[in-house]
C-alpha cells in the first residue's frame, strides 16, 4: 500500500508545474528531481512483479490454507510488502546522496566565482543606498517646503478668488451704472437737440429784436434831440420869465430865488410854515448822560425840539433839549439799538435792534405796538416813508431790505442785494429806497417791484450814513474813507465833497446830517470833535469840541436849531 502511495506521489510530482525548489543549497526546478526517482520506480516495479508471480504460484496453496489461516496470510503479505518498500526507499536515498555529492562538487567552482562579484557589489549598493537615503531625506525636506508653499499659495489663491469675486461685483455695478449713464446720455442728447432747436429759434428772434432795437435807438436819438431842443426853449422861456419878475419886483428877487427849484417856483409845500433858517452852532447848551455803553443813534421829532435816543443799554429815551430832562423811556428791545426812525405825525417810534428784529412803540404812551421779525441777522438801519406813516423799510446784515406794513404788522416785500447795507432812507415821494452799502455803493430801489433803479460808487470804503435834503433833490453820504459827498438824486452826480484833516469816521454806522435849510453839513469824528461845513463853498464854518470820545451820530432839529450829537460813552450834547 505504501508503494502505491509513493507511485501516486511520483505521478503527481511529474504533473506539478515546474516551480523552483531548494536542493542541497541550490535553487532547482521540480523536474530536476525526476531522474532521482527512476531507480526507485524500477526497483518498485521489479518487486511488484515478483510479488505477483509469487502470488500466482502460491495461489493454489493459499487457497488451500485460506480456509484454515486467512488473517495470518494477510498479515504476512503486508510485512513482505513493507520490507520490499523499505529496501526500495533505502536504495533510492543512497542514489540521491551520490547524485547530490557529484553535483555539489561540479557547482562549487561556479558558486565561488559568483560570490566574489556579489561581495564587491554589496559595498557599492550600500553606498548607493546611503546616497539614496540622503536624497530621500532631501526629497522629504523639499516636500515639506513645497507643502508650506502650497498652503501659502492656496491661501493666496483664496484671497485672489475673493478679490476677483468683489471685482466682479464692482464690475457688475459699474456696468449697471454705465447702462444708466448711457440712458441718461441718450436723454440728454435728446434734450440737447431740443435745446439746440430752441436756441436756433431764439437766435433768429434775437436777430429780429436787434433790428427792432436799432430802429428804436434811432427813434430815441431823434426824440432826444427834439427833447433837448424843447428844454433849451423851455429854459429860455424861464429866463425870460425871471427877467420879467426881476423887473416887476427887485426887492423880492432873493426870496424867489430861494423858493425856486430847477426853474419851478414852489408856492406851497407841506411843512413850509415851520421852515426856519438854520444857525451855525458854536456852544454846548446841554450835556446829557443818556445811555450806558454808548449812544449810537438820535433823531428829532418832526417840527419839534424833543430828541429820541437809543443805545447799547437796550433803552430808547425821549429828551427835552431845552431843559435836558428825560421825558419818557421806551422799553422792550432785547438787543442794542442801532438805528431809530419816527413817523411824520410823531405818533410812532421804530427801533432797529441787534436782536434781529424791529420794535414799534406808541410815542405818547410808550407801549409796544409791534415786534417785526423776519431778518436773520442784526438790523442796522430803519426809515419811515415821508408821505405815509404806514410803510417802513429796514436793512440787516443778512443782505436784505424788507418793506413793512405797520397797519398789518408784517413784511410785504423783500429786496436782496450782494453787499450788506449800513444805512437807508426813503425818497421824498416814498416810491424809492436809497441804500448805502459796505462795498461803497449808493443804490436806488423801486419799492413796489424791488428792482434796482440805479447805482453809483459813492465811496472807496463802506457807506456809513445817508441824509436826504428837505426838498429831496440831494442826498448826503458819509463813508469810512472819511469823505462826505453830496449827490444829485436825479443824476447821481456829485454836487459837493466835504472833508477835514482831523475828521475821521468812527464806525460803520456813524451818522452825519444836513441842516433843515440844506445849507450845512454836520459830521462827528473819532477824536470827539464835530465839524460843520457850508454847502455853498464846502468850507468848515465851525468845529465843536465837547465830547471826550468818538462821536457816533448827529441830528439837526427841523426848527434849524439845536444840533444834537451823541458819543461812544453814551453822552448827548445839545448845541446852539
Amino acid at each position: 500500500m505504501k508503494i502505491v502511495q509513493s507511485t501516486i506521489r511520483v505521478s503527481r510530482l511529474r504533473s506539478m508545474p515546474q516551480q523552483p525548489v531548494w536542493v542541497g543549497g541550490w535553487l532547482q526546478h521540480s523536474s530536476a528531481l525526476l531522474p532521482f526517482t527512476f531507480p526507485f520506480l524500477s526497483l518498485f516495479q521489479i518487486h511488484k512483479q515478483k510479488s505477483q508471480n509469487f502470488n500466482s504460484d502460491s495461489f493454489c496453496s493459499r487457497q488451500q490454507k485460506q480456509r484454515v489461516h486467512p488473517l495470518q496470510q494477510k498479515m504476512a503479505l503486508q510485512e513482505e510488502e513493507i520490507k520490499i518498500a523499505k529496501e526500495a526507499i533505502k536504495h533510492a536515498i543512497k542514489a540521491l546522496r551520490r547524485r547530490h555529492l557529484v553535483e555539489e562538487a561540479a557547482h562549487s567552482p561556479a558558486f565561488i566565482a559568483l560570490s566574489k562579484p556579489l561581495l564587491s557589489q554589496g559595498s557599492e549598493w550600500k553606498e548607493k543606498a546611503e546616497n539614496l537615503e540622503v536624497e530621500l531625506q532631501q526629497c522629504y525636506k523639499a516636500q515639506a517646503r513645497l507643502s508650506e508653499q502650497l498652503v501659502v499659495e492656496v491661501a493666496e489663491s483664496r484671497t485672489f478668488k475673493t478679490a476677483i469675486q468683489e471685482k466682479d461685483a464692482i464690475i457688475a455695478d459699474l456696468q449697471s451704472e454705465v447702462a444708466k449713464a448711457r440712458d441718461e446720455c441718450s436723454d440728454l442728447n435728446t434734450l440737447l437737440e431740443e435745446k439746440t432747436k430752441a436756441l436756433e429759434l431764439m437766435i433768429s428772434e434775437n436777430q429780429v429784436l436787434k433790428t427792432q432795437l436799432e430802429e428804436a435807438k434811432a427813434r430815441a436819438d431823434k426824440f432826444e434831440a427834439e427833447n433837448k431842443m424843447l428844454i433849451d426853449r423851455w429854459m429860455l422861456q424861464k429866463m425870460q420869465d425871471a427877467e420879467r419878475l426881476n423887473e416887476v419886483n427887485n426887492s423880492s428877487i432873493e426870496q424867489l430865488a430861494r423858493q425856486q427849484v430847477d426853474g419851478v417856483v414852489r408856492r406851497s409845500e407841506e411843512g413850509a410854515e415851520y421852515y426856519v433858517e438854520s444857525s451855525i452852532p458854536n456852544m454846548c447848551k446841554q450835556r446829557i448822560p443818556g445811555h450806558e455803553g454808548g449812544c449810537g443813534t438820535i433823531v428829532f421829532e418832526y417840527n419839534s425840539t424833543k430828541l429820541i435816543s437809543g443805545g447799547q443799554d437796550r433803552d430808547v429815551k425821549m429828551w427835552d433839549t431845552n431843559t435836558g430832562a428825560l421825558v419818557r423811556t421806551f422799553e422792550g428791545c432785547v438787543g442794542s439799538v442801532l438805528d431809530l426812525s419816527i413817523t411824520p405825525d410823531n405818533r410812532t417810534i421804530i427801533a432797529a435792534s441787534g436782536s434781529k428784529n424791529l420794535v414799534v412803540w406808541d410815542a405818547s404812551s410808550a407801549r409796544t405796538r409791534h415786534t417785526l421779525t423776519g431778518h436773520m441777522e442784526k438790523v442796522v438801519a430803519v426809515d419811515v416813508s415821508k408821505i405815509s406813516s404806514r410803510h417802513v423799510v429796514s436793512a440787516a446784515y443778512d443782505r436784505t431790505i424788507k418793506v413793512w406794513d405797520l397797519q398789518k404788522g408784517y413784511c410785504i416785500n423783500t429786496i436782496l442785494f450782494p453787499s450788506n447795507c449800513n444805512a437807508l432812507t426813503f425818497s421824498i415821494d416814498g416810491q424809492t429806497i436809497c441804500s448805502g452799502h459796505v462795498d461803497g455803493n449808493l443804490r436806488l430801489w423801486d419799492i413796489q417791484t424791488g428792482k434796482l433803479l440805479s447805482e453809483v460808487a459813492a465811496h472807496s470804503l463802506a457807506v456809513t450814513s445817508l441824509s436826504l435834503s428837505r426838498n429831496g433833490n440831494t442826498i448826503l453820504t458819509s463813508g469810512r474813507d472819511n469823505l462826505h459827498n453830496l449827490f444829485d438824486m436825479r443824476t447821481l452826480e456829485v454836487c459837493g465833497t466835504f472833508r477835514a484833516n482831523g475828521n475821521r469816521v468812527a464806525s460803520n454806522w456813524s451818522r452825519s446830517c444836513l441842516s433843515s435849510d440844506d445849507n450845512y453839513v454836520a459830521a462827528g469824528s473819532v477824536d470827539g470833535s464835530v465839524h460843520i461845513w457850508s454847502i455853498s463853498n464846502a468850507k468848515i464854518v465851525s468845529t465843536l469840541k465837547e465830547h471826550t470820545t468818538s462821536v457816533l451820530c448827529c441830528s439837526w432839529s427841523g426848527f434849524g436849531k439845536p444840533l444834537a450829537t451823541s458819543d461812544k460813552n453814551g453822552s448827548i450834547c445839545v448845541w446852539t
